[in-house]
């Protein structure tokens, strides 16, 4: 097995940019397109879909075969797991992270896709740092020492920016900067959130939980993070009156992809959730059942 370096997400060993020359392939796309009235609620695919009906394909997914992956195989790398599910869970969330120091003296800003929320009730979210304790990133150290962040949304009208601030800038060079984004002051922690950003949480660190390679024994290879949001800071013209609901035209989300692919919220559609009194009176009994031949 060969010689891993210490980051598993350093960009010297996981080589997500597939292009030698970017900016070359990036000038021969076509140029963005801001006209957001070109977007869409539309149908789902099958509007006529019953019960018991299976995928809207036809069945032509069944006639595709999978090859199994063994994460933990001998001679593979860890770094191939990380390439395949992060082009596979996708698209995923990303927490754009403020941290400051314990002492204030210097501040952190950056992206995190392994980000997501996990309840309401106290609101919480969990946010995945590669390595351990012993090789933390700045944001884990700053989180660590504080026990607070502010998590903020990544939108279109900074994505650039926010990409600026995954780079590999050593302890106590401030984003903020480099970004050229705005702080503005939270309400019940330190850390400043994006004033950029449509909808921003403040955070106090509930618990952590640190993993261990499943290859290399012993070595730590990652840290999650439990966050319980104190506060909601929401854009005035982007949630209703209640304050209860964000208009995802105006939030315009950014989700993160694999390798160095990023996605934006396209057409829209709306299915409700079907609710089994209602199903069980109009549809055949024989698709409730117990258990399905092949489980």
């Amino acid at each position: 097995m060969g010689q891993e370096e210490p980051k598993y997400d350093a960009e010297s060993h996981v080589k997500r940019n597939p292009h030698p020359d970017f900016k070359k392939v990036e000038a021969s796309r076509p140029q963005w397109r801001d006209d957001h009235s070109a977007r869409m609620t539309t149908q789902t695919k099958d509007p006529s879909w019953k019960i018991g009906q299976g995928g809207n394909d036809k069945d032509d997914s069944l006639t595709y075969e999978h090859v199994e992956i063994n994460p933990d195989a001998e001679g593979r790398p860890p770094v191939s797991n990380y390439k395949l599910l992060i082009s596979a869970i996708i698209p995923r969330p990303v927490g754009f992270i403020s941290t400051r120091s314990k002492d204030g003296s210097s501040t952190n800003l950056a992206p995190f896709s392994y980000f997501n929320m996990v309840n309401h009730d106290p609101p919480m979210f969990v946010v995945g740092f590669s390595g351990g304790w012993h090789q933390a990133k700045d944001t884990l150290v700053n989180l660590r020492d504080t026990q607070e962040c502010c998590v903020n949304i990544i939108s279109e009208h900074f994505v650039e920016a926010a990409n600026s601030t995954s780079i590999d800038a050593p302890y106590g060079t401030s984003e903020w900067a480099i970004a050229g984004l705005h702080p503005a002051p939270c309400s019940i922690i330190k850390a400043s959130r994006v004033k950029e950003a449509v909808f921003s949480v403040e955070c106090k660190l509930y618990d952590t939980k640190e993993f261990e390679s499943r290859v290399k024994k012993g070595e730590k290879t990652g840290v999650m993070a439990i966050l319980e949001g104190v506060r909601f800071w929401a854009r005035k013209d982007a949630v209703n009156d209640e304050m209860n609901l964000l208009d995802p035209n105006v939030i315009r989300p950014v989700g993160r992809l694999g390798g160095i692919s990023y996605s934006r919220l396209g057409d829209m559609f709306e299915i409700p959730r079907p609710k089994f009194d209602e199903v069980k009176k109009e549809e055949d009994n024989a698709h409730f059942v117990s258990k399905v031949e092949g489980q």
